[in-house]
């Protein structure tokens, strides 16, 4: 589950036009999400507000032996009107969904073919946002600024105050070009006087500007590809380091079956890396990942999966059918009207679609009517939570259910060890969230 000040950081960079995936560091989101989801651990409580537009606040209370907890702090200078910050009304694909389709770039190279789009000029001008967060009782302080110098360029400082830590602390730089075509990163730390450099360039798909324009045809898979690589190196210890990577994505005006699939070299260190997931259904996403060493021949896989329920999880695991007036608390689904019908119908293939990777002709949906003051049941906001499974070699299982009762978001899960029978369940945690 997605912290409260992520989810208000995401809508700064929407709110300012920046996008945050067009970085070589995410060239693996999608599978690491979808793979590697974090267990709560313990018992904690985080309370959350979005006190004005510019001006977010979180304090988090856990208990995982002892009692320790947090204090966060952030402010954007672009006012954030638009954002959903109440936990019973933000979107919870926002939060829970791990599956991330990429932008569309198509209008964002329309306006300058030959390179470098033709952006356009940010309100207010040269926007930033402050964080700042407290961990007690640790004492552990970390902040974050990111500073936007033009539409195209941004710049983040990052640091973290620590005794444990050499000098007491560490300083990261970054600076960011975007241009939609290619995006290039800069960066510099003071942990061990780290350099560095990274860039992703993509071609094919939205990036061809003279076929943005059209629809994509039915029959063939229309997607970006992306290419890119790291350097870096450490001044202090005199060692460096170099990856390279690929990937392909289907695009949100695809009409098959979403996927992204990876590829990532370490040269020096022989590691090979290489991911793939796919949007199966609406409501059912899987990866998988093979990791090989070729110094060594070790290696390494993991598979996992996403499931979204419009059950209660007592429903969920009981296989309960839909009832009536489940919306109340009830263990079977909320009500299906015919929308969501409709919309489930979109999924269900014929043979000959699948064979092809894509949907079958979609069919004219009516809209039904939706009634002031209550909350809609379709779309996205039809489910009632999530379940997440992963597995590796080691038969190491993590199960996690996220969900929303009432006005408070929760996620909680466990982690099993097959190899150890007599003690399988290696931890538990529950994590509870609010905000205002």
């Amino acid at each position: 589950m997605r912290e409260f000040m992520h989810y208000i950081t995401n809508a700064f960079y929407s709110a300012t036009g920046w996008n945050d995936d067009n970085t070589y560091k995410e060239l693996n989101a999608t599978a690491r999400e979808l793979i590697d989801f974090p267990i709560p651990l313990g018992l904690r409580l985080t309370l959350s507000s979005l006190a004005t537009p510019h001006f977010a606040t979180s304090y988090q209370l856990g208990s995982v032996g002892v009692v320790d907890g947090s204090l966060s702090y952030l402010h954007a200078s672009v006012p954030l009107t638009g954002v959903a910050a109440q936990s019973d009304r933000i979107p919870l694909p926002a939060l829970l969904r791990s599956y991330r389709e990429l932008h569309d770039l198509g209008a964002f190279l329309a306006s300058n073919p030959a390179g470098g789009a033709k952006l356009l000029p940010l309100t207010p001008r040269r926007p930033s946002l402050l964080y700042g967060r407290l961990y007690l009782p640790q004492a552990l302080l970390e902040g974050l600024v990111v500073k936007r110098l033009s539409p195209a360029l941004q710049v983040q400082l990052s640091a973290v105050s620590d005794q444990s830590l050499r000098n007491g602390g560490t300083l990261l730089g970054l600076i960011q070009l975007d241009r939609g075509r290619y995006g290039v990163e800069g960066l510099a730390s003071s942990d061990g006087g780290l350099l560095g450099v990274r860039g992703l360039y993509n071609f094919g798909g939205d990036t061809n500007t003279t076929t943005t324009t059209s629809s994509p045809s039915p029959e063939r898979i229309y997607g970006r590809f992306s290419a890119g690589a790291e350097l870096y190196y450490g001044t202090l210890n005199k060692s460096g380091g170099a990856s390279l990577g690929a990937r392909f994505a289907t695009l949100p005006t695809h009409r098959g079956t979403p996927l992204t699939a990876t590829l990532t070299i370490n040269p020096l260190m022989g590691n090979i890396n290489a991911s793939y997931a796919v949007l199966a259904r609406d409501y059912c996403s899987l990866a998988t990942r093979m990791e090989f060493n070729v110094y060594s021949y070790e290696s390494e896989w993991a598979v996992g999966v996403e499931w979204w329920s419009r059950r209660r999880p007592a429903g969920f695991l009981l296989g309960a059918l839909p009832e009536e007036g489940d919306e109340q608390g009830g263990v079977g689904v909320v009500v299906v009207d015919d929308t969501e019908k409709a919309e489930m119908k979109k999924w269900e293939r014929s043979f000959q679609a699948k064979m092809e990777w894509r949907l079958d002709e979609p069919e004219p949906v009516v809209e039904s009517p939706v009634v002031e003051g209550e909350r809609a049941v379709t779309g996205q906001e039809r489910y009632l939570g999530v379940f997440k499974a992963r597995l590796d070699q080691n038969l190491r299982i993590g199960l996690l259910w996220e969900g929303r009762v009432k006005s408070l978001i929760f996620s909680i899960g466990s982690g099993v060890d097959l190899q150890r029978l007599d003690e399988p369940f290696r931890n538990l945690g529950l994590e509870v969230q609010y905000s205002s």
